[in-house]
């Protein structure tokens, strides 16, 4: 499940992502406004977490922005603004929910998950490849139409190739995507898991290239 994190502290945003990527969500960071702005498929995102003090900018206005651009992904404001008006600005311009720091990583995944079961129904995040389909909310997958039982790291690979189908991503470029910094990081690692998903989606999906890393075809 792909979330975008728009958070200017660096500390703070790599902590969260972090801990984001510990609850097995795909995290992408933006810093500033201009970044959210011109970040590509948003719709594609199960959920923006938006901090409101940005460096070059107000939250806000870019939550005005992307929701007058027909963005209608989930986004969750993450302040330390803790006014009643603050909340009433900022879910009046479209937030979902509001969230005000410091807040246990507990309530905000509840709260990321509540936003989850409200959007379920009413938009496909589903990514297709053939007749492979993941869902990355019910985080299920098919193959042909039957269901495809996944570990969980295995889950979180084929979600990371299927995002980033045709790309080329080096073991390095997994090992960030799917372990926390603090976690044990080898790269046989990488081998095994992969070798594990080629077993359970067809040999042909995963294409090795030598000294490079590995490519979704």
């Amino acid at each position: 499940m792909r979330v975008l994190l728009v958070e200017d502290d660096p500390l703070l945003g790599a902590r969260l992502g972090d801990r984001l990527r510990g609850a097995g969500y795909a995290v992408d960071l933006a810093t500033s406004r201009e970044q959210g702005e011109d970040w590509p498929d948003l719709d594609s995102m199960a959920a923006v977490i938006l901090d409101l003090g940005l460096p070059d900018g107000d939250g806000l206005d870019l939550l005005r922005h992307w929701r007058a651009q027909g963005i209608n992904c989930p986004i969750l404001i993450l302040t330390a603004r803790g006014s009643w008006q603050d909340k009433v600005e900022g879910l009046n311009c479209g937030a979902d929910d509001f969230v005000v720091k410091p807040v246990r990583f507990e309530e905000l995944q509840a709260r990321l998950n509540a936003l989850f079961r409200r959007q379920g129904g009413q938009r496909d995040t589903s990514l297709r490849a053939g007749e492979l389909v993941l869902d990355p909310i019910t985080r299920t997958v098919e193959n042909v139409g039957e269901p495809l039982a996944l570990s969980r790291r295995e889950f979180a690979l084929l979600h990371l190739f299927m995002r980033r189908a045709g790309q080329v991503l080096s073991q390095i470029d997994i090992l960030d995507n799917l372990y926390d910094l603090e976690a044990e990081r080898e790269l046989n690692t990488i081998e095994v898991l992969v070798g594990r998903l080629r077993r359970k989606i067809g040999k042909h999906r995963i294409a090795t290239l030598r000294g490079m890393g590995y490519r979704f075809e």
